[in-house]
């Protein structure tokens, strides 16, 4: 039995864009974590028009969480995340948002708390709709940067080359054991094996 306090977040969400043109492109990339965890705990996800999003839930070291994909475009990932959070009575700690870092590598994910949204429309929507509090805890999934801010759009809704995008789901795969940890061991020890990750 771990003397850990049980994990402050409850609730998962993974940012993209709906429909099968974005399903693939770097901005999904919350996405694809999300999809992975529910593979690696077996949960199917399943539409809930209430929440606006496709949720399943699992319990990992005696503690349930929910998930969550939004099926909103990425601009309005907020009406989602409160949707739920509100129903489920949840305080922003209790939340853990998965999403595209473009300041990160292809290869390199960071977990973290609180923090702007940095131009990122999900992260900016989310925070809005929580009345400006930044205070949930964030999955930075590095995807790089194009180089110049007129470029952004196109990159984040452009696929990853292939070598960036095996990058992309080793740190994904990564990030999902790195959970496992996070449920069992808390976030300390999470950040500390996923902050020493980097994909090659």
């Amino acid at each position: 039995m771990s003397d850990k306090t049980q994990s402050a977040i409850q609730l998962i969400v993974g940012l993209g864009n709906p429909g099968p043109e974005y399903s693939q492109t770097r901005h999904n990339a919350g996405v694809w974590f999300v999809e992975q965890l529910a593979r690696s705990f077996n949960v199917s996800l399943k539409s809930e028009p209430k929440f606006f999003g496709h949720t399943g839930k699992f319990v990992a070291a005696g503690q349930e969480y929910k998930l969550l994909i939004p099926s909103t475009f990425m601009n309005l990932s907020g009406k989602a995340v409160l949707a739920m959070t509100q129903f489920y009575k949840l305080a922003p700690e209790n939340v853990l948002v998965a999403h595209d870092e473009m300041a990160l590598a292809p290869g390199i994910a960071k977990f973290k708390l609180g923090g702007g949204h940095a131009g990122h429309n999900g992260l900016r929507d989310i925070i809005s709709r929580f009345g400006n509090n930044q205070n949930f805890y964030r999955l930075r999934l590095g995807i790089g940067h194009p180089g110049h801010k007129d470029k952004v759009t196109g990159y984040v809704l452009g696929k990853a080359p292939a070598g960036e995008q095996k990058l992309i789901e080793q740190t994904i795969d990564e990030a999902v054991s790195c959970f496992d940890i996070l449920a069992k061991d808390g976030l300390i020890k999470a950040q500390n094996r996923l902050h020493s990750f980097k994909a090659g």
